[in-house]
């Protein structure tokens, strides 16, 4: 199983500037690859202090120039939000200008708070539309000369320019959790990314079945080809050096899903990018998001406690493991935590 980081800019307070920010980011992308991990992933999000990434494709062609290594991944593009024609094109132009170390990953979104601002309207049904007619329409403009008739987008013979460096185009990841997602992405020769979110075993063991049932029902993509689907498991860890760091941790963690949930809901009041402050009685009462559940669900423990359940997604049959590392936790906490990741649980898996 390989190991990657997750990661976005993340402004808790508007004490933060996005340069220091955007330097952090920057240091925690470097320790990844120095430190020997297979990639970094980032993500696409508008309007939200919470996670900072307009373009993702614009933080990776950065990263490129500060790492060696480590492949550079779309964790992920939001579907709705993209035309085929500009999609293809700048996902090219970055493989290129990242010397053929982009992955791109592609998803419907999550939040109310960008459709109604980007595409007032479109509610989550057509944004899983629009996503399945955008992924083949990227990969047939890769091969160039392509017409496109679709409900949502019609062009005349086009051709992506520039083209991937890579051959065949870059390397396509779905964000899956329903088996129609599942079945997409085999079928049309995409990998799979997927995150059990706050929930545990359970649910990790029902996202690998999911797969595993697509690789089943598509033994051959549409094109007649042979599908080899690799799956990506994103889930937020914490190595700690003691338990009272564990404890803190948890505690972290549990508050970033407090507001993951109030900014998914949308309904609380926003102000310059930042959600109104949850109070702790609020918070408290977000039970799902307790700290225990936290520390129960997720690889948050020793460097020999995520090394146990690290293992048992190995066996379950993932081949990568993304280290989510947004969690309303201090610079310091999350380099630190990274850091004993590295040196103490990676080289199990060696």
């Amino acid at each position: 199983m390989k190991f990657s980081l997750f990661l976005h800019m993340e402004r808790l307070d508007q004490s933060q500037s996005y340069q220091q920010l955007h330097d952090e980011f920057v240091q925690l992308a470097k320790m990844a690859d120095t430190g020997g991990m297979h990639a970094i992933w980032t993500g696409e999000h508008h309007g939200m202090d919470f996670t900072i990434a307009p373009n993702p494709f614009l933080n990776l062609v950065d990263l490129a120039h500060h790492t060696k290594n480590v492949r550079l991944g779309t964790g992920t593009i939001i579907a709705p939000f993209w035309h085929p024609i500009k999609l293809a094109g700048e996902a090219a132009m970055s493989d290129i200008l990242t010397q053929g170390r982009l992955d791109l990953g592609i998803a419907r979104g999550a939040y109310n708070f960008e459709y109604e601002r980007l595409m007032p309207g479109m509610d989550a049904m057509e944004a899983g539309g629009r996503m399945r007619e955008l992924v083949p329409a990227v990969q047939k403009l890769w091969q160039g000369d392509y017409v496109h008739d679709g409900k949502y987008s019609q062009f005349p013979a086009t051709t992506s320019a520039p083209k991937p460096l890579q051959a065949g185009g870059v390397p396509m990841w779905i964000a899956a959790r329903d088996p129609n997602s599942h079945n997409f992405a085999v079928e049309n020769g995409c990998n799979v990314q997927v995150t059990p979110l706050w929930m545990g075993i359970a649910e990790i063991e029902s996202l690998m079945q999911r797969f595993q049932d697509a690789k089943a029902n598509h033994p051959k993509d549409k094109n007649g080809n042979d599908t080899n689907p690799k799956i990506l498991l994103l889930q937020h860890t914490y190595v700690g050096k003691d338990e009272a760091d564990l404890v803190e941790a948890a505690k972290c963690i549990s508050r970033f899903y407090c507001y993951f949930g109030s900014w998914f809901k949308n309904e609380r009041p926003i102000q310059q990018g930042q959600i109104q402050p949850l109070s702790e009685d609020e918070m408290a009462k977000m039970e799902m998001y307790a700290p225990e559940k936290m520390r129960e669900n997720m690889p948050i423990g020793t460097p020999d406690q995520v090394i146990r359940k690290l293992k048992h997604y190995e066996q379950l049959g993932y081949d990568e493991f993304a280290f989510w590392i947004d969690s309303s936790m201090s610079f310091e906490q999350k380099r630190d935590s990274l850091r004993r990741f590295i040196d103490e649980v990676m080289p199990a898996f060696a």
